[in-house]
């Protein structure tokens, strides 16, 4: 919409709305805060949004989010963020096509958790290199790898996350390093055709079998 996200003396700034207050929604409001935007995070979690309203004080306003609130919130919006995660699962869809219609012309929409299916019913895959287009007259920003523009901080900051767990995997075998870290043990999907993410067998309609069963 050609604005400043911050806006200049006399002029308003940007309003931002991040959906989740998760690990990415709460970066995307420190930036955004940074530039001086008016920004709101929804999320369903109130403990979550207590620890914003903690950390960020009166600059961040926090909403429970109700569709009602989506929808309020987005059409006014002149930047739009989709940061929901559930873990293992498909993402919510909580931006309806029609509530994309009612967002204001040349608004950003940029969803985050494309990856995972996205949060917008208008939203679909793009890449690096045709990153954006236009749907109902909003700006979609739907590139599934995100931290591929910055691949070298991103590839150290994954390899920092990740090494402990490969290295536990590498000295004790899978078995005794599962049962050492429930952090560890949290991510195993599938052991010998049974499915152990209860996300994942929600998702496909079948059973669930208790990791620990298989790691005794």
């Amino acid at each position: 919409r050609g604005m400043l996200l911050g806006g200049v003396a006399g002029v308003s700034a940007a309003r931002v709305v991040i959906l989740g207050g998760g690990v990415v929604g709460t970066n995307a409001a420190r930036m955004a805060m940074g530039l001086e935007a008016h920004v709101t995070v929804l999320d369903k979690n109130l403990a979550r949004l207590q620890e914003l309203d903690m950390q960020f004080g009166p600059m961040l306003n926090t909403i429970y989010s109700t569709v009602d609130a989506v929808e309020t919130l987005i059409a006014e919006a002149d930047l739009v963020i989709g940061a929901v995660l559930v873990p293992g699962a498909a993402t919510p869809r909580l931006i309806t096509e029609n509530m994309v219609r009612q967002m204001r012309r040349g608004t950003v929409l940029v969803d985050v958790a494309i990856d995972q299916g996205g949060s917008a019913a208008t939203s679909r895959p793009t890449t690096h290199a045709e990153p954006t287009y236009r749907k109902h007259e909003v700006v979609h920003y739907c590139v599934t790898n995100m931290p591929g523009a910055v691949a070298r901080t991103s590839t150290f900051a994954l390899n920092n996350a990740t090494l402990p767990f490969v290295l536990a995997l590498a000295d004790k075998g899978w078995q005794q390093a599962m049962s050492d870290d429930p952090h560890l043990r949290a991510g195993l999907n599938i052991h010998a055709g049974r499915i152990t993410h209860e996300a994942v067998a929600h998702a496909l309609g079948l059973g669930l079998t208790d990791p620990e069963t298989l790691l005794r």
